[in-house]
């Protein structure tokens, strides 16, 4: 029997399913706040979760630096450190593998 995909209320198309099990207290909080908001318990839960997915993707994309680290970076931009053996040796054996 072919899977048919669901057409929200949004008019977007919904073919996959995200199942989870929560306690009796997150329920009530999570139908308590969907409330407030005047949106269905679905519409609540997939906006948070997007919401918490897409600030994990710019957190972890994005790198904060101390001043102190970020003056070092800028150093060793500014007056990069010869490259010894071992780097060169190590690109080499790279380029061997991958074929770049």
């Amino acid at each position: 029997m072919a899977k048919t995909a669901k057409r929200s209320i949004s008019g977007r198309v919904r073919g996959e399913r995200l199942e989870t099990r929560v306690t009796a207290d997150q329920k009530r909080l999570i139908e308590h706040a969907a409330a407030l908001q005047g949106r269905t318990v679905t519409d609540f839960v997939l906006t948070s979760v997007q919401d918490a997915a897409r600030r994990a993707i710019e957190e972890h994309q994005n790198l904060e630096l101390s001043v102190r680290d970020g003056q070092a970076f800028v150093q060793a931009l500014v007056e990069p450190q010869p490259v010894n053996e071992r780097l060169q040796d190590t690109v080499r054996r790279y380029r061997e593998r991958t074929g770049v």
